[in-house]
């Protein structure tokens, strides 16, 4: 089975931040305000170089409530514009949130998870900075949460696919804790997306993206309309996006021949030498399914004596592969082992690198000048968004063919060998045939709105009231093609027909014969019609809702001597709603080799007071051009967990006019998600081949699992017989409480005052430190096994261990896996920004370096473990950095750009770890590490009176994802499954806008 896959934590977990941008090293940019021409006026200011001083309108920064008319903000905020995406080559909002230059290398779930298990659904794209988690980055539009969006169960965060691409106008990314301001969620970041205001006309806009190597291409074409008068506005877009499937065949690097990628250190420093040899190709054997750890075109029987087949050693066997030559032992068949049998079928090419979607998305906003209640402005938006994808898997089918069953043919001999299984009919397994099923196939629907409507107007000549009532609701359906246990039970439960053919006992829903077992059927030859019967598509809703109520004030308190003290207060209520109803089959258990899922149905709601003051404490007199103290506090009251407070305090201090000083500190939380609390009790099951101790006399008599396994008296060439069970369930029963979390950002702003000649340079430099207490978490099944088998806590029932119990009857696995407030996960790092401006001949050169740089990225699950410290590791790189150099020219701009992901190195927490095994980088035979990586784009933009064209090459080079052993990290191919890593290849892009 390799329908979904369970996501490693070993020791991907959530990867890091992002590179602090600055523009004119200001992140003071506009978040809304009455004023909407001298919002845009002040964003203009900023992407400017103006050395002479300036005066800004006061306006609403993210991360505060409170307008102010200063250059530098308290808190780090990245600005990213429309004209810097669309440079940039990206063909959507959600592929620029989600590259290098907003999350510093962070792992994020985009198009190339379809098959595995994430939050959210195949097909979700979800954001998370500081690689703490896409539930713990707040998402706003205007200023405005976005709610959570997706399929199955686990749906907790936004789903960046809903975002009106062709209206936002920019984006601020604010990478500092604010639970205090915006409340639960804010623990790692906000991002407000502020759409295009004062439109007047039309604008079509077309995109195209093509890659060189073929599959994976986009395409989207949007309309934006408006008009502006005299007491009113309104604006609106409708955008459609299509991108093709991207397969893994597409991909010489991903589909040519996925090897396990060892080392024989006596051939020399060759990657790959010491792979196996495929006896049948006389070439490194593919593994194209999990490394080796499932296989077709085999038949499992009871040990017994055989001829050996090709790279086969041993005279007694209990796997099998058909080859009619063989007329000795057990004739018609050759014995095979874990390496020398088959793994590979073509089928497997057609899997979903980067899976297909279609959106459409419209968005309308507006507002109507009233003249009474403070001269206010009734406003509204509306977003409306369908989103279509799918994806291509590939499966194997386990079929159990009972002893005595008529099924069995020529072989009814086969003694038994298996207990009972589900699809056996309650008698004992006398032989299983390892079918190459072939393809199969997902899909989903999510149909999302979101509607708000408020006024906003003066309670006086200073003070300024707004409130506000907001509603949204994702609805989604989900079908997957999946065998039914019943109906294959049903199939293999057959007696004569009397025409040399079989017939079912139960002839109920039409039932057909399953296929005799012969060479045909275990090498996935099968009839059509039995197909169609036990493999049906089954279809789950998922249905979220939210509603808001928001009302502030903000003004000025009083007068200090150096200014005067404002503050902004309010109060919020929010309920939000999941009802997740999964297809009949999967709630009876009924989905075979895959696990259950029971409705997960649950409702949570909240109410909340906060407020923000700002005090200027000196301003305009020596040793402090301006000193300035923010400080908010937030007070929360949970209906699932109670309540809880929440504050802030931070600072600037501009000592000079080139130099600015800003620090924060403050707390956060999470409130628990409501999958995290309500996830229905589910007593699920995994396929047997997920068992660690399967074959593991293969392994290294010194490895832990080696020794694990063979503790609890399990024979070397151990076979599980039964599924794992995996009973998982929400947190709401156990006390599921809150995550809290602290952080502190200290930074400093430098402008040196250079002559104009010399141009314009800005420097910034922020550390940062937050560390999130109590956090929610859930290991996974695949992770709880894999890291109890191969840890040193097997024998003292410790760390994962507890959660892991084997039935001396039947040798069955089981496994809790549960949310739970257990987890704890630490970042540090640095942040640098330096921007440069000059003229240069007729045009304007502008050049931007920013660099991120980890010192810590720890985490541990369980409270009495040490701190991990995963930093520079596979999936967490120490550094990441962005190079952009442009250059415009009257109606011209050029581009070019160089993304840099720093070199991975897991060996040094391996051989801590795991000191048994060999993983000294001189010697190991894995390869876990990754080199630098450099990722270059070029791009040239002509803007006329009314339309502009923009063309160019992202992945100039054509740069291929690193490569490292199989069987340590998830991998596509031999490639690193990490989204830092492109999977496209060059592609060439060009995006055309027309205005009327």
């Amino acid at each position: 089975m390799k329908n979904f896959k369970p996501l490693s934590r070993n020791p991907l977990s959530f990867a890091l931040a992002s590179a602090l941008a600055i523009a004119a090293a200001a992140p003071a940019v506009a978040q809304e305000t009455d004023d909407d021409a001298a919002q845009a006026e002040q964003a203009e200011q900023q992407t400017s170089s103006s050395s002479a001083p300036t005066e800004l309108q006061a306006i609403t920064v993210t991360g505060s409530r409170i307008a102010r008319d200063v250059f530098n903000s308290v808190s780090p905020v990245q600005v990213i514009t429309r004209e810097e995406t669309t440079m940039a080559g990206f063909d959507s909002t959600t592929s620029a949130l989600q590259s290098n230059t907003v999350t510093a290398g962070s792992s994020q779930i985009n198009n190339a998870y379809g098959g595995y298990v994430t939050n959210g659904g195949p097909g979700a794209n979800t954001l998370s900075l500081r690689g703490l988690g896409a539930t713990r980055t707040l998402i706003l539009l205007n200023g405005r949460r976005v709610a959570p969006a997706g399929s199955r169960g686990s749906v907790g965060s936004t789903d960046l696919n809903v975002l009106p691409s062709a209206m936002v106008d920019r984006v601020e990314i604010l990478k500092d804790g604010a639970s205090s301001i915006y409340g639960s969620d804010a623990v790692a970041g906000v991002v407000n997306l502020i759409t295009r205001k004062n439109i007047d006309g039309v604008e079509f806009e077309a995109y195209h993206n093509a890659t060189d190597g073929g599959g994976g291409d986009s395409r989207s074409y949007s309309i934006v309309f408006g008009k502006t008068g005299e007491r009113s506005h309104f604006s609106g877009s409708y955008e459609y996006y299509n991108r093709n499937n991207l397969t893994i065949g597409d991909r010489d690097w991903a589909g040519g021949c996925p090897t396990t990628l060892w080392r024989d250190i006596e051939v020399g420093d060759y990657w790959g030498s010491g792979d196996y040899l495929d006896p049948m190709t006389g070439k490194p054997k593919c593994w194209h399914l999990d490394a080796g750890g499932v296989t077709i075109n085999t038949l499992g029987t009871a040990a017994m004596e055989g001829t050996p087949g090709p790279g086969t050693s041993g005279s007694a066997f209990n796997r099998w592969r058909p080859n009619s030559a063989v007329t000795t032992g057990f004739a018609g068949f050759e014995g095979v082992s874990l390496d020398s049998r088959d793994s590979f079928d073509p089928a497997m090419l057609n899997e979903s690198l980067i899976s297909p979607a279609t959106t459409h998305t419209v968005f309308f906003q507006g507002g109507v000048d009233i003249g009474a209640m403070g001269n206010a402005e009734i406003y509204y938006e509306a977003l409306g968004n369908r989103r279509e994808s799918s994806q291509t898997s590939y499966r194997q089918l386990s079929l159990d063919y009972a002893v005595n069953s008529p099924l069995l043919g020529d072989l009814s001999w086969l003694p038994a060998f298996m207990f009972p299984t589900e699809t056996s009919n309650d008698e004992f397994v006398a032989a299983r045939a390892f079918i190459g099923f072939g393809n199969t196939h997902n899909e989903q629907s999510v149909d999302f709105w979101r509607a708000t409507a408020g006024v906003r107007g003066a309670l006086s000549p200073e003070w300024n009231y707004d409130f506000m009532l907001s509603k949204s609701r994702s609805d989604a359906d989900y079908t997957m093609e999946s065998f039914l246990t019943d109906r294959i039970a049903q199939s293999m439960n057959v007696v004569s027909d009397g025409a040399g053919g079989f017939r079912c006992v139960d002839q109920s829903n039409g039932c057909v014969a399953a296929p005799m077992l012969s060479s045909q059927t275990i090498g996935g030859i099968l009839p059509q019609q039995w197909k169609d019967f036990v493999l049906v598509p089954v279809t789950g809703n998922t249905l979220y809702e939210e509603d808001t109520v928001n009302f502030n004030v903000n003004g000025p308190l009083f007068d200090l001597p150096h200014g005067t003290v404002s503050g902004a207060f309010g109060v919020e209520y929010r309920r939000a709603e999941i009802d997740d109803t999964p297809s009949i089959h999967s709630i009876n258990s009924n989905l075979y080799n895959l696990t259950s899922s029971a409705p997960t149905r649950g409702k949570d709601s909240v109410w909340e007071a906060y407020g923000e003051v700002e005090l200027p404490l000196l301003s305009g007199i020596r040793g402090a051009e301006e000193l300035t103290l923010n400080a908010s506090a937030r007070y929360t009251d949970y209906q699932s967990y109670g309540s809880d407070t929440t504050w802030k305090i931070g600072g600037l201090w501009t000592p000079v006019n080139w130099v600015s000083l800003r620090a924060s500190y403050g707390t956060s939380y999470r409130a628990p998600a409501l999958f995290e609390q309500f996830l229905g009790g589910t007593s699920g099951f995994l396929a047997s081949s997920n068992d660690p101790c399967n074959d593991y006399g293969q392994r290294d008599p010194n490895s832990p699992r080696y020794i694990n396994c063979a503790s609890e008296g399990l024979a070397p060439d151990h076979q599980a017989t039964q599924s794992v069970r995996v009973i998982t369930q929400g947190g709401a029963e156990t006390g599921l409480v809150a995550e809290t979390s602290d952080a502190l950002t200290v930074g400093v702003v430098l402008q040196p005052e250079f002559p104009t000649a010399f141009g314009d340079l800005s420097i910034a430099v922020d550390y940062f430190d937050i560390e999130v207490e109590n956090g929610v978490a859930r290991a996974g099944t695949s992770y709880i096994l894999s890291q109890c088998y191969n840890g040193v806590d097997f024998a003292n029932d410790t760390g994962f261990c507890r959660m892991v119990s084997r039935d001396p009857a039947n040798n069955a696995l089981t496994v809790l896996d549960g949310y739970v407030n257990l987890s704890t996960d630490k970042v540090r790092g640095l942040e640098f920004t330096s921007r440069y401006v000059r003229d240069i001949g007729p045009g304007e050169f502008r050049a931007t370096v920013q660099l991120t740089k980890f010192l810590e990225q720890s985490s541990k699950t369980f409270p009495e473990d040490p701190l991990v410290d995963y930093n520079g590791m596979l999936q967490r790189p120490e550094m990441t950095g962005l190079l952009d150099l442009s250059y415009k020219v009257r109606n011209w701009r050029a581009r070019y750009g160089l993304e840099w992901v720093d070199g991975m190195d897991s060996y040094a927490y391996y051989q801590e770890n795991y000191p048994t095994l060999d993983f000294d980088p001189a010697t190991s035979m894995y390869k876990i590490y990754t080199p630098n990586y450099f990722l270059s784009s070029t791009s040239v933009q002509y803007t006329g009176d009314k339309w502009s064209i923009t063309a160019g090459v992202r992945n100039l080079f054509d740069k291929e994802p690193p490569k490292i052993s199989q069987g340590v990290y998830n991998t596509v191919g031999n490639a690193l499954l990490y989204s830092g890593y492109d999977y496209f290849g060059r592609n060439y892009f060009v995006n055309v806008t027309k205005s009327f």
